[in-house]
């Protein structure tokens, strides 16, 4: 079964064609323009993804060397995102239909993060995660525990009550004068760091709940207050900054996914979403998966980023049950 997926969730374009689970290809738009604004502008974002998706959907079907009339249904991104962002992927998927008339197929954006760790690439093979387990989904807008029962019964066990956890290395990016997107720059930087140098705050709320909001308000204050004595600390300290709030992060969220193994007595465990592209928890869940036994699945960085590849997958396994959507469905914020 050969799926071709649309991704317009943000600000990056991409289409991808799978042939089942076997990835046929990959390929991605990405946005400049949001750079000088700090963060993404959805009207500019929209612009450039009417731009964008006829040649990346050529792209990819060139790559897969399939042609339109060979694939068997389209899959698309439904939400969650930008709403015009969504508008020119869902609207391109009904074109490509109504002109093929192969079926649709929407996709969570966030069940997509997590139904990546079951694709195959071409030139390696990938030990897939087996029901049930526990997927930590880590991005800018969601941080999630979520118990995978089956590909599509999902139950969100653990959530963010205010901030997410990319929200929060983005922020604190800012406030360090880095430009934007803050965390690969966070990433980088805390390499060089010590990451115990500052402490801030770790709020704990509920059982394997999130929050980050006063996270972000020790960092502001602390950054506030050292500058106010010295208006160069942030330049002298950015390194040391930069690792003590990645590592602050990263033991808030790993010691939920500890409380959350020990609850449902799952030893599986799985990272998505696009803070999982951050080394530092990459090697620090390696590592505790090694401590407690547990069997850890860390998706390819590709994979971590919005991509129409995790769509692709995740289609294929809706097409297996015979889930297809109508040609007058809405994309949902």
């Amino acid at each position: 079964m050969n799926i071709l997926a649309i991704e317009s969730s943000c600000d990056d374009t991409s289409a991808a064609v799978v042939t089942n689970t076997l990835l046929r290809s990959s390929v991605i738009a990405s946005q400049a323009v949001h750079q000088s604004w700090g963060g993404v502008v959805p009207e500019l974002a929209s612009r450039a993804h009417q731009a964008n998706i006829v040649p990346t959907v050529a792209e990819a079907l060139k790559k897969a060397e399939l042609t339109p009339n060979e694939i068997d249904a389209i899959a698309f991104t439904r939400g969650p995102g930008l709403l015009g962002s969504l508008l020119v992927g869902v609207s391109f998927a009904k074109g490509f239909a109504l002109a093929t008339g192969k079926p649709l197929i929407e996709v969570n954006h966030l069940q997509g993060h997590i139904l990546s760790h079951f694709l195959q690439l071409p030139d390696r093979e990938y030990n897939a995660p087996t029901f049930p387990f526990l997927c930590l989904l880590v991005s800018g807008g969601h941080t999630q525990i979520v118990l995978m029962r089956s590909h599509f019964d999902m139950e969100i066990v653990g959530t963010t009550i205010d901030d997410a956890a990319g929200e929060a290395f983005d922020k604190c990016a800012k406030v360090m004068g880095l430009p934007y997107p803050g965390g690969p720059h966070i990433d980088r930087l805390a390499a060089e760091g010590d990451p115990l140098r500052f402490k801030f705050a770790r709020p704990m709320v509920g059982e394997l709940d999130f929050s980050f909001s006063g996270l972000k308000t020790s960092f502001l204050y602390t950054v506030r207050d050292e500058v106010a004595k010295n208006e160069n600390f942030v330049e002298q300290n950015l390194a040391d900054l930069c690792a003590s709030l990645q590592h602050t992060i990263i033991t808030i969220l790993l010691k939920r996914v500890e409380k959350a193994v020990k609850k449902y007595g799952i030893t599986q465990v799985a990272i998505g979403g696009g803070v999982s592209a951050n080394s530092g928890l990459r090697n620090a869940l390696a590592l505790l998966g090694d401590q407690k036994g547990w069997q850890t699945f860390i998706p390819e960085r590709f994979l971590t980023t919005d991509n129409a590849a995790m769509i692709a997958v995740a289609g294929y396994f809706k097409a297996l049950n015979g889930e297809f959507a109508p040609m007058d469905i809405v994309p949902q914020t």
